[in-house]
């Protein structure tokens, strides 16, 4: 499958779980859009661990280092699944986890050439080289007590944004 083909379908299954997929024409267009749904966030966390992340520029009154003081994190994820419109977070390279669980908003960077169709072929090319925690995300975090009723946010994030890029 063509690799517009895969985002496109990445994009469309990430819609149907309530993500907001943007796509990013080009590193360079990515601090334009981060601004532009970020404005509203008081409190924001970048890990600036990945060469993506590094060039990610937040204004310094609401850039926070400590992750338990953030609204919302942005950072770079392992790889999107098309055919469910899921990001892969790993806990490889020091990774914490915790970035795309606990702020309320979670902005992921997600590179095109890091789609892949199915689980199936992101295992295949993964291989047996798997760190230790590897967490599957598919929209915002959502659990239903016993009468069904739906909640948005409790063991999760209420947003998240895929920065295609």
């Amino acid at each position: 499958m063509r690799n517009e083909e895969l985002i496109r379908i990445f994009m469309e299954n990430a819609s149907k779980v309530a993500a907001k997929p943007i796509r990013v024409e080009g590193s360079n267009k990515l601090n334009d859009i981060l601004d532009e749904i970020l404005a509203n966030e008081t409190s924001v966390y970048c890990p600036a661990k990945t060469e993506l992340e590094k060039s990610v520029i937040i204004d310094v009154e609401r850039r926070v280092e400590a992750l338990e003081n953030a609204t919302s994190s942005v950072e770079e994820v392992v790889a999107g699944i098309a055919e469910t419109g899921s990001i892969v977070v790993s806990s490889a390279n020091g990774r914490a986890l915790q970035t795309s669980l606990l702020p309320t908003y979670h902005v992921a960077l997600l590179s095109a050439d890091n789609i892949f169709a199915s689980l199936d072929e992101f295992f295949k090319i993964m291989g047996n080289d798997l760190p230790t925690n590897v967490t599957f995300i598919t929209g915002p975090s959502r659990t239903a007590d016993i009468e069904l009723t739906l909640t948005i946010g409790v063991h999760g994030p209420e947003k998240v944004s895929i920065l295609v890029i």
